[in-house]
């Protein structure tokens, strides 16, 4: 795995979920300083023991991780990336009351949701790498 010292922020994706990899590859045309670590949890070499999170946290929202360790979450992962890539205009207004918490419960809802909307479930149940 490399090393995320010299990155503003380390993202895990499920790279196996198309409308995550559309995101994931639109933020690293964007990521023209490389402030990014991208990190596939679908990927064949990729261990969620190795990071101290199991799989099925990851799978159940998005995760990042700061230079220091720490990890943070949900739609605070998002804010993240698109100040990393310049967007911290468009990121300021979701931090406001109100907007911050349509935004989480909107992200929560997608991601309970996320592997039946991106077409990874059928009738005997959803789709996973694990």
């Amino acid at each position: 795995m490399t090393s995320t010292k010299h990155k503003e922020f380390e993202v895990f994706y499920d790279g196996a979920c198309p409308l995550c990899k559309r995101e994931i590859n639109l933020l690293s045309r964007w990521d023209k300083q490389d402030k990014i670590q991208f990190t596939d949890i679908a990927a064949d070499d990729f261990s969620a023991e190795s990071i101290g999170i199991t799989y099925d946290q990851l799978m159940a929202e998005i995760y990042g991780r700061l230079p220091d360790g720490t990890f943070v979450n949900g739609v605070e992962v998002f804010r993240r990336l698109y100040s990393a890539v310049g967007f911290s205009w468009i990121v300021a207004p979701t931090r406001l009351p109100g907007i911050s918490h349509v935004m989480d419960f909107g992200y929560r809802i997608f991601a309970k949701n996320r592997l039946r909307l991106t077409g990874r479930c059928d009738d005997s149940g959803c789709k996973t790498n694990v």
